[in-house]
């Protein structure tokens, strides 16, 4: 008897699993249910030539052309232990745990506000080097970036 319900219920088993499957989360499900998310770009980055050996400040633009709206969590990078968010606001700056790129919107992060702060470099940076960082976010893949390092005093044109 036990056998019999078992195999009369193997095809709605089966059915259900194969509903099951095209729920997947990965990035073919997504597509096709439809859904657009953020979508994000990185352009302008930057560091200047930090004056001191152990601390540096980094700069870029992130673009969200999605429709939802994008956390900036974190950075990561082999030329620094610690890199953290800061923002600034009424000549005041203030470590942050995140930092809002809007959907259709864009964050910049550039000097006198929001910015990276990164610290226990591995080296000076020179002028002409290259760094790489990637950028983690809440409710996006991260994005590798690579990241010039500019002569001190350097402000990007526009």
């Amino acid at each position: 008897m036990r056998l019999r319900r078992s195999a009369a219920a193997l095809p709605v088993l089966l059915a259900a699993a194969l509903a099951l499957a095209g729920c997947s989360s990965g990035p073919d499900a997504s597509a096709r249910a439809g859904a657009k998310g953020p979508k994000l770009s990185v352009s302008g980055a930057y560091i200047p030539q930090p004056v001191m050996a152990d601390m540096a400040a980094g700069y870029f633009t992130v673009v969200n052309t999605g429709d939802t709206d994008a956390e900036l969590t974190s950075v990561s990078s082999d030329l620094a232990a610690d890199i953290t968010l800061h923002s600034t606001a009424e000549n005041r700056m203030r470590k942050v745990s995140s930092l809002t790129v809007p959907a259709g919107g864009r964050l910049t992060l550039s000097s006198g506000g929001n910015h990276l702060m990164l610290m226990e470099l591995t080296h000076k940076p020179v002028a002409g080097e290259k760094v790489s960082m990637e950028l983690h976010f809440a409710r996006a893949d991260p994005i590798g970036v690579t990241v010039p390092v500019e002569p001190a005093g350097y402000r990007p044109k526009g």
